[in-house]
């Protein structure tokens, strides 16, 4: 299996030397990794790409890139440049130290490159790691991702429905805030919603009295509704939420068809 890995923390970033470890272990001996990441954290850039500027790629070593981009970049360089003599298998990004549950799934440098890869109809999967009391300051952050990614990710590619259609599927997979052996298990769960915690702006000024704002993310532990990805992460559970990239509203659709 060949196998391209990105993230949205940069190409030091912890959490993707356990993606590469995740991926080595799916591909095998006969298998192949390759990294293109960003350069620079890259992290709430969403689906964002440098339409309007080149992007920087440096070799860094053998099947190893960095890309002064973001994710969906990264994605860009690894199938039409890099990797473009021999597509990937599967499109691996994080593993996102952080969880990309709930609303956050939205503003997810790491989904941003799942998703362009499902887009060019690789099967692809974002990794993200829930952090919390019981994991926060251990010496192993990423332990539950580590050792219960690659099982899943296995399951999961078994599983996959070979399909045609325009917007591919692709999966937001989120560990709990727990070490490995607590891990209670992986669930399909929809994506939730964290009342009461949005993101907002907090005002500093700088030495020089200049005005700026830092983004501030809301409470990570409010619940979310029962069965949902944040809820069942605070439970001790995987997270596993199929997701498309289409935006649109069917339902709506099929509810307003005869208002037009």
């Amino acid at each position: 299996m060949r196998i391209l890995v990105t993230n949205d923390d940069g190409i030091n970033a912890p959490g993707l030397k356990v993606m590469e470890e995740i991926a080595a272990e799916l591909a095998g001996p006969e298998g192949e990794v390759w990294v293109v990441a960003p350069a620079f954290e890259q992290s709430g850039v969403a689906h964002c790409i440098s339409y309007t500027h080149p992007t920087l790629l440096a070799k860094m070593a053998e099947r190893r890139f960095a890309a002064e981009g973001s994710p969906a970049d990264c994605v860009l360089a690894g199938l039409h440049d890099v990797m473009m003599e021999a597509r990937p298998d599967l499109v691996l990004s994080g593993v996102n130290r952080g969880n990309n549950s709930a609303q956050n799934a939205l503003y997810s440098g790491t989904l941003g490159g799942a998703m362009e890869a499902a887009l060019q109809g690789v099967p692809a999967m974002a990794l993200s790691q829930y952090l919390g009391p019981q994991n926060f300051t251990a010496e192993n952050q990423f332990e539950a991702a580590g050792v219960h990614g690659p099982a899943l990710i296995r399951k999961l590619l078994a599983a996959m429905p070979e399909e045609e259609a325009d917007y591919r599927l692709f999966f937001n997979i989120n560990f709990p805030p727990v070490g490995a052996e607590d891990v209670l298990g992986a669930v399909l769960a929809p994506q939730g919603f964290r009342r009461h915690a949005p993101f907002k702006v907090e005002p500093h000024l700088s030495p020089s009295g200049r005005r700026f704002l830092w983004i501030k993310g809301g409470d990570q532990h409010v619940q979310t509704e029962p069965g949902s990805d944040a809820a069942v992460n605070l439970d001790g559970y995987i997270s596993v939420t199929p997701m498309r990239a289409d935006l649109t509203c069917h339902t709506t659709i099929e509810a307003l068809k005869d208002t037009l």
